[in-house]
């Protein structure tokens, strides 16, 4: 489940690249926090600190601000494509009890019969759950499991308290065995075989049209 953790907040009033460079050189990363009707709070957070709360989905945190404390969900996190630093984080207020939305992943154990392998189409599906009891994942297990097996977003055990959102019908994956799909080449000997045989079977028609002009022209 999603760990409640606190973090400090500043409001920040400067923008755009060259605030948001002067920030990260300060070791801060400029967010945003939004919901429930209010007016968009921009500040800056603890870059070291938010790194490591971004590396589990749905992050819960009680953010302590000026004015008071917010209970937030990390929405969006930006990241720098090449260097992977974070750019910018996207935050939405969030009260006990109150239902959301969130993407949660597919995590497999077990081993499937031998032979076979998993064919992965969806390793994430969409629920609604307690926005202070959000599960980090629903656990497949794969133990066993033979080829032509299929797993459908409406046959996962969902954590408790969590109501699938996504198509019951989507696939999760399925269990198939690998196979050789090359046909394989025909044997060279047999080929010449048959050549020569077709080839005898022809020289010997002609011998005997052959052998028929002869004897007409005699």
């Amino acid at each position: 489940m999603a760990e409640n953790q606190q973090m400090v907040a500043e409001t920040r009033a400067q923008f755009g690249k060259g605030a948001a460079r002067k920030l990260r050189v300060a070791g801060k990363v400029p967010a945003v926090v939004y919901g429930h009707g209010d007016a968009p709070m921009h500040v800056s957070l603890p870059a070291h600190e938010m790194m490591l709360v971004a590396r589990r989905a749905n992050a819960l945190l009680e953010l302590n601000l000026e004015e008071g404390k917010k209970l937030v969900l990390v929405k969006d996190v930006q990241r720098d494509p090449v260097r992977q630093i974070i750019e910018h984080v996207d935050m939405v207020v969030v009260r006990k009890g109150e239902k959301v939305t969130v993407d949660i992943g597919v995590h497999l154990e077990g081993e499937p019969f031998t032979g076979t392998m998993i064919q992965y189409e969806n390793m994430s599906v969409t629920v609604e759950a307690e926005a202070t009891n959000i599960p980090e994942w629903v656990i497949v297990d794969v133990e066993g499991m033979t080829e032509g097996t299929q797993i459908h977003a409406g046959e996962l055990a969902l954590p408790e308290g969590s109501t699938l959102v996504s198509d019951s019908d989507a696939l999760i994956f399925s269990i198939y065995v690998p196979r050789d799909v090359e046909e394989e080449p025909q044997d060279s000997t047999e080929e010449g075989a048959a050549g020569d045989s077709a080839g005898a079977s022809g020289d010997g028609d002609s011998s005997e049209e052959s052998s028929g002009e002869s004897s007409s022209e005699e």
